[in-house]
């Protein structure tokens, strides 16, 4: 363990304890991973389509001094809140997912791959007035080139708003955990949220939220909330320099929402559990070589979310989160993780 001081008002310092992550146990976690087709998830979120461009470059243009792209392939594949209930459904789970597309191609894309994943478009909502959104990434020797959003951030309105709510009322009797997964793309909105978290707590159903500063205070009573470093500190205005100051947020944090627990994702740093009554925990990354970020944090929350629906502890749920991500980022894209890959990373670990 680390001993560490915050600095105090009126100068008076106060020292506390952070507890460095102990070896795990690969038995216990794989007993936990048997329990995730059992699980039943509902996932609400924005909805994205992810296109992917891949190519190679071999000269610049003459037009201006930027590079040309061959184009060698393409993919489309379900992202943002269709990629956290992609994971759920790979890992054996039943994904459960509400948002919002547009009466366009693209949504119609969305639904056609979420159905192949045996996920179902009930709770999907057409919204004629907004379009589906697609983020297009364009990559040449595994460098991503540049990238392309189409969207509309706006708030939906209160009548998709109520459809939403429709669809989760409909399903709330048939999941063990709710996923709430905001892009800050308008769809998770506080009318929308507030009365999704009542629902659940009337239940007695964990939450689990990846959220954005914009609206990471107001998720108060949930379960875990999963901010990374950068959102964590916006949620409070304050900087993480070091572990003192990361200290000082997650407290701040854990505090303010009055959560079960908080764990701030720190990238190459791992991530660190503030559980209410306990020493933080800070659990080192697992990941081998890091190709690409994108969906870490889906991964997180639909692993950990997947873990508190299986009995596991907050800490143990927070190992297999941590050892799904170090998967996913070195892959390029958001390919969906596979028990497989995961099981196979524990066991590394082990040996």
């Amino acid at each position: 363990m680390t001993f560490l001081c915050e600095k105090r008002y009126l100068g008076i310092r106060q020292c506390f304890v952070v507890e460095r992550g102990k070896d795990v146990d690969p038995k216990k976690l794989g007993k936990i991973l048997k329990k995730f087709n059992s699980t039943r998830v509902l996932v609400l979120g924005d909805v994205i389509l992810d296109e992917y461009i891949f190519g190679k470059v071999n000269r610049i243009s003459p037009e201006a001094p930027v590079p040309v792209v061959e184009e060698e392939s393409r993919s489309l594949l379900p992202g943002g809140a269709a990629y956290v209930a992609s994971h759920i459904s790979n890992l054996g789970g039943k994904a459960h997912l509400v948002s919002v597309i547009g009466d366009d191609v693209y949504g119609e894309k969305v639904s056609g791959e979420l159905s192949k994943k045996g996920i179902s478009s009930f709770g999907l909502v057409k919204d004629f007035d907004r379009p589906t959104i697609l983020k297009t990434r364009v990559i040449a020797q595994h460098q991503q080139i540049v990238r392309i959003d189409s969207e509309k951030r706006t708030h939906v309105s209160n009548l998709i708003a109520r459809e939403m709510l429709g669809k989760v009322e409909t399903l709330m009797d048939e999941v063990d955990v709710v996923i709430i997964s905001d892009y800050g793309k308008g769809v998770v909105i506080p009318s929308v949220f507030k009365e999704v978290i009542k629902l659940a707590k009337k239940k007695k159903i964990k939450i689990a939220v990846d959220p954005k500063p914009a609206y990471c205070l107001l998720y108060k009573g949930v379960t875990v909330i999963t901010p990374n470093a950068k959102e964590a500190e916006g949620s409070v205005h304050k900087i993480i320099k070091d572990e003192a100051s990361l200290y000082a947020v997650g407290k701040e944090l854990l505090a303010k929402i009055k959560s079960d627990s908080v764990l701030i994702t720190r990238g190459e740093h791992g991530m660190t559990l503030f559980e209410k009554g306990k020493k933080p925990v800070t659990i080192p990354t697992y990941a081998r070589e890091v190709y690409d970020v994108t969906g870490a944090g889906d991964t997180v929350i639909a692993v950990l979310a997947m873990a508190l629906a299986s009995k596991a502890s907050l800490l143990d749920a927070s190992y297999l989160a941590n050892f799904a991500a170090g998967v996913v980022v070195g892959k390029i894209g958001t390919a969906p993780l596979s028990m497989a890959e995961l099981k196979q990373a524990i066991n590394e670990h082990k040996n």
